[in-house]
């Protein structure tokens, strides 16, 4: 039987999992899940018994024991479930992205709503639009001139 042990001590290794339940019965694995990037302990690990008599007595007397100063979580392992995130299941399944709009079930409409909540007309609309092109097309780039002039502005306020 595997057990869950959690919130374990930064200090405990692999080595001193193995000796703190050696005591219950005989122990086939031993293992601290460790950050792949830092390799520090993620403060869990699993221990797994060859009898499921001497992981039961290990779950009574281990659990909310204190281990340095910490009061252990213990209990049967349970299998993993698989997260939305976890690139491994990406790897199995189907993308979990969002799923793409059908352009053919999308309200053509060309009504607006500004603040006043009235709706335009599809003319008033392209009216705006054009009147914003030809203000932008009317627009000059700034130049260096231009930004001096202004600053120097600033300047006599």
């Amino acid at each position: 039987m595997k057990l869950y042990v959690g919130n374990l001590p930064w200090s405990i290794d692999e080595r001193k999992l193995k000796e703190t339940f050696a005591s219950f019965g005989s122990i086939t694995e031993a293992v601290l899940i460790k950050d792949k990037f830092s390799g520090r302990s993620k403060g869990f690990g699993f221990v797994t018994f060859e009898n499921d008599a001497d992981a039961q007595k290990a779950i009574a007397e281990m659990h909310e024991k204190n281990v340095d100063g910490r009061p252990l979580t213990v209990s049967e392992a349970k299998p993993m479930v698989p997260r939305d995130n976890d690139s491994r299941e990406h790897s199995r399944n189907e993308s979990s992205e969002a799923p793409m709009a059908n352009p053919s079930e999308i309200n053509n409409s060309t009504e607006i709503i500004d603040d006043d909540s009235e709706a335009e007309t599809e003319e008033e609309e392209i009216e705006d639009v054009e009147e914003a092109k030809e203000d932008a097309s009317s627009d000059e780039p700034a130049t260096e001139d231009a930004i001096e002039a202004e600053e120097s502005e600033e300047d006599e306020e």
